[in-house]
């Protein structure tokens, strides 16, 4: 009992009762706690290595986001990714590869606005991305987009073509790289295969044109959409070929005028053996390498299916899928499939179609021509779709747009019926043109007869468009003349090339012509003149109407002038090239026309830039006559500084060349160029200024224009130095024309002369008028020439006066501190070369007549002379002369302190002077 009473006391069961608390436990845990916030502020720290944006994400966030099951968070997350980079566009190039993965990659997504916003990022993209920087990651992009063209959708297959065409704006190139996958997708996209019956046993597959009435627009405007794609994906193989001629006019790359770099030598350098020319055995634009052994070019090692359009294979089998499906194509779209009644009436979505047909035959017809067995290819082209062309497209031929006008705004739509009909004409012409120019590629000379029926068609409307041809743009008339150039090739007689000609001549003669036309009417005028001017020499029938537009050119060059320079360009081109031949049209007008162009206040030579001067003044070499009116505007423009001095110096030699001195060993052609005129060009140049020029001179007095001293009756008008410098430069050439005149004596008669009759008893003299007389007398004076006494006077003045003012110049005055070495050499020279010259000099210094201001100045110019090594025999002779103005100084100066100019005169005197023994004189009185 005790045991039984013990257990119970340590286990007692506590007995709850109704509407009492429970007791707490004594063992109970107790689970109340107090919080407090706790602040990181490092934590709240945004990322400073990624940028965010508006919603707070970055780009490794928003990339995540694209691959989330909800087409709105995938959207949100395209245009954050366009919000994000337009603001930080350096996280482009850090996270390019999965930027260009991830939105690659939903090209193919079910959603239609998660597809154009990917359209609209990439566009973005493609502004920011450079080809090179994309170049690694585009296989990704086009196995992409390659999905998204062959997808099963047709929403998907929609939405590739907005892909397609912002890869083909920004790469091209990288494009076109991968056309033998993307051409089958295009295919594909208007076709499906169809096991053709008669090729079963070939088991050789054909393509049939696909109708789905799942899409939301027409079979016809669905095959429109895509062949447009496709002519501009073929626009871009053509464009990257650059063995591809130009469209239209075709081997204009020939054309020596179309050469904008030309080898540039410097002929003075060469003739001294100092510039070293190497010629190359394999020159020219296209080198001709006669050698039995070729590299073999990277293409060659490549798979065929990787070479694409370059492949001829290649080439081949896509043309044999794609032409029969484009001539599927153009009969539905035909007028006889939509409307027989209208006959040859288009309406514009047919029109579109059809133009995009044609277009795309002519790109594939361009890309046959850069293989080298390119006739072999035509005579294919020609085997297996001329039949089929004629029958197809030149049924109706030409076509024109159907105009539909509602009735019931009859009188309010005339104006836009108008403005339809002229924008409309654009079309329907681009696709005639497209047309012909396809057509006369499939023709030749040996198939003349064969073709004669539907090429007289395309002859007459080419005629007919060029007559009437006042409103056409550049790229129509480019085909068109593309057109008539291969019209005149297949048929090569007078007969029929004339009124081709003369149909092109009447449009070049159009007023308001927009200047790229004008640019391609002269590109063909002057392609068509070298082609006849090679084959006249054999056959001896020139074009008449091509005559009368040479004939015109220097008249429109001298009309045209400033107004449009690059115009201006091309007539000098075409002028220079067929004087160069002696085309006697061209000639005669350029000699009738030759006054105004070289007109020296308005012509074509003192306007235009100096590579068109440069051209104009070789021009002058080929005229047949040289009149005295003509050189006088010769002379004017080389006065005037509106040419360079190199140019002017040119324009001398071209003159000496053409003149009787210039040391023919044949005979030149007589009468081009008059002694008397020559002669007259030349002292003309030599003054530098003209005689009304001269006499408006005489009234100018004082500084800062005239230098002026009291020994000399000659006053200087100081020239700006550019124009002193280019009449120097000038002068030069003029002296060394004048040296090489057979008899010197009587080439200086001629300058004394003229000399004597306009500048003796002038007052005012430029100051490189006197330099350059001087250096003309020191270039030509020799033993046999006499010298008159006016002219030894005037010289003495001359010389006086410019050493006056190069003794009086002030250092500071940089502008004509640099005339000093050459004016001081030239009367140098003259005083040496003419003792005479230097006694009459030293007679006029008669000090007693200037004031003392300017006996400093005759000081120092006595001891430069006395220095002088060339003068020094002349001052010994002329000792007595000397002491006497010494003497007459000291008088002068008498009872005043003796200054430090004057004690130097002295020294030199002493030194130089009065050590010869020259008995007692006057000196020993005066110390």
């Amino acid at each position: 009992m005790t045991k039984k009473r013990k257990h119970q006391e340590d286990f007692q069961k506590v007995k709850l009762k109704v509407g009492k608390k429970k007791p707490k436990l004594e063992n109970a845990t107790d689970t109340t706690f107090k919080t407090k916030a706790i602040q990181i502020p490092e934590q709240l720290k945004e990322d400073g290595l990624l940028p965010t944006q508006n919603r707070k994400l970055n780009i490794k966030d928003l990339l995540s986001q694209m691959h989330h099951y909800s087409p709105g968070v995938k959207h949100n997350a395209l245009l954050g990714l366009k919000d994000l980079l337009s603001q930080y566009p350096f996280v482009i190039d850090a996270h390019l590869s999965n930027i260009i993965s991830e939105v690659a990659a939903v090209f193919t997504d079910k959603d239609s606005g998660v597809r154009g916003a990917a359209v609209h990022l990439l566009q973005f993209l493609a502004s920011k991305i450079r080809a090179e920087q994309i170049a690694p990651f585009f296989p990704l992009v086009s196995a992409h987009l390659s999905s998204a063209m062959t997808h099963i959708s047709e929403g998907i297959q929609e939405d590739s073509l907005k892909v397609l065409d912002v890869l083909l704006e920004a790469y091209p190139a990288l494009l076109t790289d991968r056309s033998s996958i993307l051409l089958k997708n295009f295919v594909e996209l208007i076709s499906h295969q169809q096991l053709s019956k008669r090729l079963k046993s070939r088991e050789k597959l054909s393509w049939m044109l696909s109708v789905n009435p799942n899409r939301r627009v027409t079979s016809q405007q669905w095959r429109l959409n895509v062949l447009t794609r496709l002519k501009k994906f073929l626009q871009a193989v053509v464009d990257g070929s650059s063995e591809i001629e130009d469209e239209g006019l075709q081997e204009q790359k020939d054309s020596p005028h179309s050469v904008r770099n030309p080898v540039c030598i410097s002929w003075k350098v060469h003739a001294n053996n100092q510039q070293h020319i190497q010629l190359f055995e394999n020159g020219g634009l296209r080198p001709k390498i006669n050698s039995s052994f070729r590299l073999r070019s990277l293409a060659s090692v490549m798979d065929s299916a990787e070479k694409g359009l370059s492949s001829a294979e290649n080439l081949k089998g896509f043309i044999e899928i794609i032409i029969p499906l484009l001539i599927e194509c153009w009969i539905e779209a035909s007028p006889a499939q939509s409307a027989p009644i209208l006959g040859n009436l288009l309406e514009s979505e047919s029109q579109q179609l059809m133009q995009q047909v044609l277009s795309i035959i002519h790109l594939l017809w361009k890309l046959t021509k850069r293989h080298d067995e390119t006739y072999k290819m035509e005579l294919w082209l020609r085997m297996n779709y001329l039949v089929d062309f004629k029958h197809h497209f030149m049924r109706h031929f030409p076509y024109s747009l159907q105009e539909t006008v509602k009735h019931k705004k009859k009188d309010s739509c005339k104006g836009n019926k108008y403005c339809m009909t002229s924008s409309n004409i654009v079309d329907h012409l681009l696709l005639n043109l497209t047309l012909c120019d396809i057509m006369v590629s499939l023709a030749s000379t040996s198939t003349l007869q064969m073709d004669s029926g539907w090429l007289d068609m395309i002859r007459k409307f080419v005629t007919d468009t060029l007559q009437d041809g006042s409103k056409l743009n550049s790229k129509q008339v480019n085909r068109l003349l593309g057109v008539t150039w291969r019209l005149m090739q297949i048929q090569q007689n007078k007969v029929a090339t004339e009124p081709l000609i003369k149909a092109v001549y009447t449009l070049y003669q159009q007023r308001n012509l927009l200047f790229p036309v004008r640019t391609l009417l002269l590109k063909f005028f002057s392609r068509v003149y070298q082609k006849e001017d090679l084959r006249t020499q054999r056959i001896r029938s020139r074009s008449k109407v091509l005559s009368r537009w040479l004939a015109g050119l220097p008249q429109q060059l001298a009309l045209l002038g400033l107004r449009n320079p690059e115009l201006s360009n091309q007539l000098i081109d075409i002028i220079h090239s067929a004087a160069s031949r002696s085309n006697k049209e061209l000639l005669q007008s350029l000699q009738a026309t030759a006054a105004r162009i070289y007109d020296p206040l308005d012509g074509a030579l003192v306007l235009l830039p100096a590579e068109a001067q440069r051209r104009l003044v070789q021009l002058v070499y080929f005229l047949p006559c040289l009149p005295a009116s003509l050189l006088a505007c010769l002379s004017r423009c080389c006065i005037m500084g509106r040419v360079s001095s190199e140019l002017a110096a040119t324009l001398i030699g071209i003159l000496h060349m053409r003149s009787s001195f210039a040391g023919w060993k044949c005979q030149v052609q007589d009468n081009s160029v008059n002694d008397v005129d020559y002669f007259s060009f030349l002292f003309s140049t030599l003054i530098g200024f003209s005689r009304e020029e001269l006499t408006s001179l005489q009234g100018i007095r004082g500084k800062p224009h005239i230098s002026q001293t009291q020994l000399s009756p000659v006053r200087l008008y100081l020239t700006d130095l550019d124009q002193f410098l280019h009449h120097w430069a000038v002068t030069e050439m003029i002296c060394h024309s004048l040296s090489t005149v057979p008899s010197q004596s009587q080439c200086f008669d001629i300058l004394q002369t003229g000399i004597c009759k306009y500048l003796v008893g002038l007052v005012v003299i430029p100051d490189s008028t006197a330099g350059s007389v001087l250096c003309a007398i020191n270039k030509l004076l020799d033993q046999a020439c006499i010298l008159s006494e006016n002219l030894h006077k005037f010289l003495a003045s001359c010389c006086y006066s410019l050493l006056y003012f190069l003794l009086t110049l002030d250092k500071e005055d940089a502008e004509h501190v640099q005339k000093r070495d050459v004016l001081w050499g030239s009367c140098i020279s003259a005083l040496a070369l003419l003792p005479r010259l230097l006694r009459l000099m030293l007679q006029s210094l008669q000090v007693s007549r200037i004031c003392r201001e300017e006996l400093p100045v005759v000081a120092q110019l006595l001891r430069l002379l006395m220095q002088h090594g060339q003068l020094r025999s002349h001052m010994i002779t002329n000792e007595f002369l000397v002491q006497q103005i010494i003497k007459d100084i000291m008088t002068l100066k008498s009872g005043e302190v003796q200054e430090q100019w004057l004690t130097d005169l002295h020294y030199c005197f002493n030194i130089y002077l009065a050590s010869h023994p020259q008995g007692p004189g006057p000196m020993n009185a005066v110390y």
